[in-house]
């Protein structure tokens, strides 16, 4: 066994990495919005710290997701009807996108870090929107898988 593993088994389950994910995806969403917000009122500090703090989350979120599905593998979706199309309308929308966040946050906040401002803004304005779009739907695709 390995140390993760049993860090893993001391602190939560292996099963309980689903809710966790969720959670993450949400605090991230309210990081986003407060960040986005506080930008509106020229509250720059205020504005810099919820980004970095979506970032962390959204961090925490890739471990936790990948170390899941290292563990489990994948999770089919069991549900028939018209609940299936929309399910994976959603997911592969939330899939595609959530495959390009990643490059376009760590460009965003790049731009921020290195005072690049025109150019942060230039990007922050796609970067915003589906990195929310991203959190928000993982939180719709864990509520239709798990709890539906």
């Amino acid at each position: 066994m390995s140390f993760s593993d049993y860090l893993l088994k001391i602190v939560i389950s292996i099963s309980d990495l689903p809710t966790v994910n969720a959670i993450l995806n949400g605090i991230s969403a309210l990081f986003l919005m407060a960040g986005f917000l506080f930008i509106k009122q020229k509250k720059v500090t205020a504005h810099k710290t919820c980004m970095l703090l979506a970032f962390m989350t959204s961090i925490l979120f890739l471990i936790s997701y990948l170390t899941y599905h290292y563990q489990v593998g994948s999770v089919r979706f069991t549900r028939q009807g018209w609940i299936r199309p929309v399910y994976f309308t959603i997911l592969i929308s939330h899939t595609l996108l959530a495959a390009g966040i990643v490059p376009l946050a760590l460009i965003t906040l790049y731009r921020a870090w290195k005072e690049q401002f025109v150019k942060h803004r230039k990007i922050a304005r796609w970067t915003l929107p589906i990195w929310l779009y991203v959190s928000v739907t993982g939180v719709v695709v864990y509520w239709m898988l798990y709890k539906l």
